[in-house]
């Protein structure tokens, strides 16, 4: 594996880095959304508390995903502590992915009909939050290797 890549090479790599990111983003957002709907409509948890549920399923969906194919599927000791790192360093994004969504489902009428439009906000709040914490904090040991 190349230690230092030119600034040039690097730079295009920071952005590979986050678009492949965000598509793992969207990809969490359509997990949300469903796993949100189903917790609502069919298991009766109602918008708050099945939101809660949608959100760990995505969370855990997107960790998986990011750690294979944006951060480069590290070795690790434990997966449960690596999973349960990702869950904390991720939860002032989902904080504000939550604050978001809760905040638009409680003052518009149209968000709650359609609580995809308050998931939507939400993932789109938190998106940077996440993305510097996983990249710094979880798996930095692949922003060493792309020149931070």
């Amino acid at each position: 594996m190349i230690r230092r890549l030119t600034p040039r090479l690097a730079a295009l790599a920071r952005r590979f880095q986050f678009l492949s990111f965000a598509a793992v983003g969207v990809v969490g957002f359509i997990v949300d959304t469903g796993v949100l709907y189903l917790a609502k409509d069919d298991l009766g948890l109602g918008l708050y508390a099945g939101r809660l549920l949608s959100f760990l399923v995505a969370a855990t969906t997107t960790w998986l995903l990011n750690r294979v194919f944006t951060f480069g599927n590290p070795p690790v000791r434990s997966l449960l502590r690596e999973w349960l790192h990702f869950l904390s360093v991720n939860s002032i994004g989902g904080l504000v992915n939550y604050g978001v969504y809760s905040g638009l489902v409680l003052t518009i009428s149209r968000v709650t009909e359609h609580p995809v439009l308050g998931v939507a906000a939400g993932a789109i709040a938190g998106l940077a939050f996440n993305y510097l914490g996983t990249k710094h904090a979880v798996f930095r040991h692949r922003a060493a290797q792309l020149g931070r």
